[in-house]
């Protein structure tokens, strides 16, 4: 990979790393159950890879993403935090479909933001709801849909014990972009179930559904995720890795399996 390709994906980290260390004020085990859940007052910053092959009509196509995805909750009042997520990729394809040849850059922008109450609900539900936007922000026309959308987002969970699980939803309209683009009408749905060890272990099982409406498509990865709390030089961080399996994706989509690894950065308060 030439160095102009990753040099967004080094200046990122960079940046990221500046961000100064916060003394470890939570268990790793605590950590780790917040790290399952989407609307904890937790700042993370989690670098995600993922690798997808077997793309295009004839399966020549490859790509390497990086989400950058900072979370970031703000204490609004007494009772409610309202949670900033934002996921920033930066891609490297290659060959998605003949002759498109390879692209390197940053993709669109998705940031959501959810209000959340501090505490759960009688029943010990958590939730939060709030607005999703995308920003028509990629650097290449085939790592952008030129489209600038919003919707609505929600999730709701709970935690027994070593156990999360729960669900993430949104859904995604253009409104505005280039009128040769395709809208967008998209719903994202992700049901999540994870166990938690005392060591600090997380074993999560999850599926990133999404369905097109105005193409009537399907694309769903099921992953499996291994991820481990721990401290080095007095920086809280989360290594994960595991395996995602396409069971359903467009046919000009991956196929098969994918690789995941992710590095989170934790500063708990």
């Amino acid at each position: 990979m030439k160095l102009s390709r990753i040099a967004p994906i080094a200046t990122a980290v960079l940046i990221c790393c500046a961000i100064p260390t916060v003394l470890l004020a939570k268990t790793e085990e605590e950590l780790a159950k917040q790290l399952q859940n989407p609307v904890a007052a937790l700042i993370s910053v989690p670098f995600q890879f993922n690798y997808d092959r077997n793309i295009g009509a004839n399966d020549d196509g490859e790509r390497l993403t990086l989400n950058i995805q900072p979370v970031v909750p703000v204490s609004i009042s007494e009772d409610w935090n309202l949670i900033s997520r934002t996921i920033l990729p930066v891609v490297y394809q290659d060959d998605i479909f003949a002759g498109a040849g390879s692209q390197s850059g940053i993709g669109d922008i998705v940031q959501s933001v959810f209000f959340s109450p501090k505490n759960p609900t009688e029943n010990g539900w958590i939730w939060g709801a709030g607005p999703v936007f995308l920003f028509p922000t990629g650097s290449d026309d085939l790592l952008t849909t030129d489209k600038w959308g919003v919707g609505p987002t929600v999730v709701a969970l709970a935690q027994r014990g070593p156990w999360t699980y729960g669900a993430l939803m949104n859904h995604i309209w253009s409104f505005s972009g280039d009128d040769d683009r395709d809208d967008i009408n998209a719903t994202f749905l992700q049901p999540f179930l994870s166990y938690t060890t005392p060591t600090a272990w997380s074993f999560t099982l999850q599926a990133e559904n999404t369905y097109d409406w105005e193409n009537e498509q399907w694309s769903i990865p099921i992953a499996g995720i291994v991820s481990k709390v721990t401290n080095i030089g007095g920086q809280t961080v989360s290594f994960s890795g595991g395996l995602r399996y396409w069971a359903e994706s467009p046919d000009s989509g991956p196929e098969g399996l994918a690789f995941r690894a992710v590095i989170t950065l934790l500063f708990p308060k």
